[in-house]
């Protein structure tokens, strides 16, 4: 691997002197046992350590350097090293292409070569396993023996969470910067390649490579180990004004979203969530959709509840063989429910307490047990001490996770928790929290072998709704009957058969502009429309039980993006929609539709009849698979589709092609 050495030194360099200074004093904190070198043309010394006068005067070419020069000397430093054989940079100065000198970045890529470097613009890698850091500034971290990889493309924000009091063991912390030569794949790759990395946690600006992200969670997956994202930029407004509805509701975050989806890696909000879902991962891997709570409080049991459902967790009742054993143990008095409330009948029991525990989650895939101990410094905790050892020996038991959650992070003590850590016990902090880090740990993964297409670039134009009909029945859509002309006088409906929709050509959205008549028994008392290209008289469709929309977009990083979900006039009011990144299967598609919060109204809700979902499928495959094999295709948008019991009909269309 190329990045070993940069990663894992044995020697380091530094250049640069008031950054030296820290880079030195950081690896002697963390008791660093290879070579440090300071590089300085005038200094004899810098932070107790001999400092050499050139690169050439080194020992031999180190392993790792930390380059604490300005910008344009850090060109010709980053040469020299290239040229005597060094294992990799860490270019730290900042103004290159993100100052607007991307000359000078190109300059830099070349002077390196075949050599990795981090950046420029990059704070470093800091390794806990071996103490080594290429590191300038404090941190949060100490020194351990396995533990998870924090990858940020904002140095501030993985500083941040180095701080974390939160017991999660951290083995490698590394920036991106600007990621001139060695991406976000590559850098994650190398790290979870390392033995004694468990899970990856990620906070993501920008995917550079989609493909080699998507084969690096299966990797990762293939080796057992989780990766967990934060994806920034979710609210930026699209750089390009979109005249499809697609466009707005696909936009943000919805198909970076999908794509971590389909690729089977975590996605969460908040550098806490990430926290407690790399620990969850550390321990224990994924996790099943199967989960219970316990807690000695009705009202504890209603909060989990109640924070669960947004997340979409639920929680399977119990089996009459559990129900009937719990109700021996605990009376009649204390319903059987999940999530359980085993009042303070057993308080203090330890027996009796852990054949509960026990007993209740060994029908499930993980659970919760909520407890708070009481703060040390005013109080007496000592009367928690049973149950928190019930917890302990229901895992041990079951086998199952049974994470202790406190309601509040600060609630539990960090010494107490990284010693249930060290025994397999996973505590959790923060209710919330810890309900969004079990959701992310139940992502399930990635079907193997999928990659996205490659992105193509380009700036269609629209075609008129008349000749996007045409080519969608060329291509087996169904759409409705219709002929077009360039006045409504020069319409011939002889064969069409009323009502009619009679439709101005030339409008990205007809409606708005008033260029839309529905429900027309003829057309000889219509007048031009204000601003019409033309127009498109079709019959209109009867018998729909629904309205959907299908919309796909070239996306720069993804390839291709894919969103279904309710649709007609008010589909940005509602925004009810899924996204999903190409290719993808009818099966993936109706399976997406069932996340829709309307689904019921497609799947004969009350007695209605129910919308034939999987023509919509077959209807997105087959577009998606037009914009695949053609890539003059910029955007297909169907709004409304009119879904019938049986088929479905595109009754309004809108193609973008270059």
């Amino acid at each position: 691997m190329r990045l070993n050495r940069l990663l894992r030194p044995k020697s380091i360099a530094v250049l640069g002197a008031g950054w030296a200074l820290n880079v030195i004093e950081q690896c002697a904190k963390m008791s660093f046992e290879g070579d440090v070198w300071p590089v300085h043309p005038t200094k004899a010394e810098i932070g107790g350590l001999r400092a050499f006068a050139s690169l050439a005067d080194l020992p031999k070419a180190p392993d790792a350097t930390f380059i604490g020069v300005n910008r344009l000397a850090t060109v010709d430093v980053v040469a020299d090293l290239a040229a005597m054989g060094a294992g990799g940079a860490i270019c730290f100065a900042s103004g290159w292409t993100e100052a607007g000198e991307p000359e000078l970045q190109a300059r830099l890529v070349a002077a390196a070569g075949d050599m990795p470097i981090l950046g420029p613009n990059c704070y470093g890698v800091i390794n806990y396993l071996d103490g080594a850091l290429l590191w300038p500034d404090q941190h949060g971290g100490g020194r351990v023996e396995r533990g998870v990889a924090l990858l940020s493309q904002s140095s501030n924000i993985v500083i941040n969470m180095t701080m974390q009091r939160r017991a999660l063991p951290v083995a490698y912390v590394a920036c991106l910067g600007n990621a001139a030569v060695v991406g976000l794949a590559e850098l994650a790759g190398a790290l979870l390649d390392d033995p004694r990395v468990t899970a990856i946690g990620m906070y993501v600006e920008g995917i550079d490579d989609a493909a080699g992200f998507a084969a690096l969670a299966e990797a990762a997956r293939a080796a057992a180990k989780g990766i967990v994202c934060i994806k920034s930029g979710k609210t930026e407004l699209s750089r390009t004004a979109a005249a499809s509805h697609t466009a707005s509701l696909a936009g943000g975050g919805a198909a970076s979203s999908a794509f971590l989806r389909q690729i089977g890696v975590a996605e969460v909000s908040t550098p806490a969530e990430l926290i407690e879902t790399l620990k969850i991962f550390h321990v224990h891997g994924s996790l099943g959709a199967r989960l219970c709570s316990l807690s000695c409080s009705g009202g504890e049991a209603g909060l989990v509840a109640d924070l669960a459902a947004p997340y979409g967790i639920e929680f399977p009742p119990p089996s009459d063989a559990t129900r009937a054993r719990l109700g021996e143990i605990l009376g009649p008095i204390v319903t059987i429910a999940n999530p359980l409330d085993y009042h303070t009948f057993i308080w203090g029991d330890g027996p009796r307490t852990s054949d509960v525990f026990s007993t209740m989650l060994s029908g499930y895939d993980a659970g919760m047990f909520i407890i708070d101990p009481p703060r040390g410094d005013r109080c007496d905790p000592s009367g928690y001490q049973p149950a928190l050892d019930a917890i302990v020996a229901a895992q041990g038991v079951t086998g199952v996770p049974a994470f202790p959650v406190a309601s509040l992070p600060e609630n539990f003590d960090e010494a107490y928790a990284v010693r249930l850590m060290d025994q397999g016990v996973v505590t959790l902090m923060g209710l919330e929290t810890s309900l969004a880090a079990i959701k992310a740990a139940q992502t399930l993964p990635g079907a193997a072998g999928w990659r996205p297409v490659a992105p193509v670039p380009g700036a269609g134009e629209l075609l008129s709704e008349a000749a996007a009909k045409d080519f969608l029945a060329a291509a087996g859509i169904a759409v409705p009957k219709g002929v077009s002309g360039a006045t409504i006088a020069g319409l011939d409906a002889a064969g069409l058969m009323p009502p009619y929709a009679l439709k101005g050509l030339g409008f990205a959205h007809k409606t708005e502009a008033g260029a839309v008549r529905l429900g027309l028994t003829t057309l000889a008392d219509q007048v031009e429309m204000p601003g019409a290209e033309g127009y498109l008289v079709e019959e209109m469709v009867t018998g729909a039980v629904a309205e959907v929309l299908i919309g796909l977009r070239r996306d720069p990083v993804y390839g291709i993006s894919l969103t279904v979900g309710m649709g007609g006039v008010t589909a940005e009011v509602l925004a009810d929609t899924v996204t999903l990144i190409w290719p993808v299967t009818g099966a993936e598609v109706v399976e997406g539709m069932r996340l829709l919060r309307l689904w019921p109204l497609l799947d004969g809700y009350r007695g209605r009849p129910r919308a034939d979902a999987a023509a919509v499928a077959a209807m997105a495959v087959r577009l998606g698979a037009l914009m695949a094999a053609d890539p003059t295709l910029e955007e297909i948008e169907l709004n409304p589709i009119m879904v019938r019991a049986e088929g479905a009909i595109a009754v309004d269309a809108l193609i973008r092609r270059a």
